[in-house]
């Protein structure tokens, strides 16, 4: 593993179920890097999102996160590995009976902090990067998707991680909120953090070019800087 390696994964089968997505998996990310990964429905992104997680174990192959190895990781490591991991989903999973306030302080009681000042110092300071600092009050559902989508930014930014793991979060968002988005999460990686971005939304790598990853044929190869996409055989 690199110094500034947060990802190095070598020689990994990645499955879904019993079902094997991506064979002979090598794959190594730095900190302030912004990779996607492209792919069609089921070419196995989001397997390789969830193996990173370990929501899903890692059966062949070697695979450092943020300093934890993931071959055979315990159980009780899990949690403390996802407290270097800031998710972001695509349909935003926020508690629907709580308050956009409520919904973070629940996720810092559920990972140890337990000081009240600490805790509505730390919510002021996500929702003031993700400019929702005056609708901490709000409902989810009194709130647009775009909203909704920083609101899910701000919880993944709450326990400081190393590395933001995004699930196709402009899928869901009209483009002007999309193109709200992504300026989110390129200044999230301009402060040293690594973003891995699963995503459909060509016309938004075109605008905001980055390193790139697609899954095609259960391989998973880099697309080289000149190399032309070919969006089309990509679609769902």
């Amino acid at each position: 593993m690199l110094l500034d390696s947060v990802i190095s994964i070598k020689d990994a089968e990645i499955y879904q179920n019993d079902h094997l997505v991506l064979s002979d998996v090598n794959l190594e990310i730095n900190k302030h890097e912004f990779v996607y990964l492209i792919g069609r429905v089921g070419s196995g992104k989001t397997s390789l999102i969830k193996t990173i997680n370990a929501e899903i174990p890692l059966r062949e192959g070697t695979a450092i996160v943020s300093g934890y190895s993931l071959e055979n990781i315990h159980r009780k490591n899990i949690p403390l590995l996802r407290r270097k991991l800031g998710i972001v989903f695509q349909d935003f999973q926020l508690l629907t009976d709580r308050s956009v306030i409520e919904n973070l302080r629940f996720v810092l009681g559920a990972t140890g902090w337990k000081v009240k000042k600490e805790i509505e110092q730390r919510i002021e300071e996500v929702l003031k990067k993700v400019d929702l600092e005056f609708k901490g009050y709000k409902m989810p559902h009194q709130l647009s998707g775009g909203e909704q989508q920083r609101v899910v930014i701000a919880r993944a930014l709450l326990n400081d991680p190393e590395i933001i793991l995004a699930d196709e979060p402009t899928g869901n968002l009209d483009p002007d909120t999309s193109d709200g988005i992504m300026k989110i999460l390129f200044e999230i990686q301009e402060t040293g953090r690594a973003v891995v971005m699963a995503t459909h939304n060509y016309s938004i790598m075109k605008k905001y070019p980055a390193r790139t990853f697609k899954c095609e044929g259960s391989k998973l190869s880099e697309v080289k800087k000149n190399e032309e996409i070919n969006f089309e055989s990509l679609e769902l």
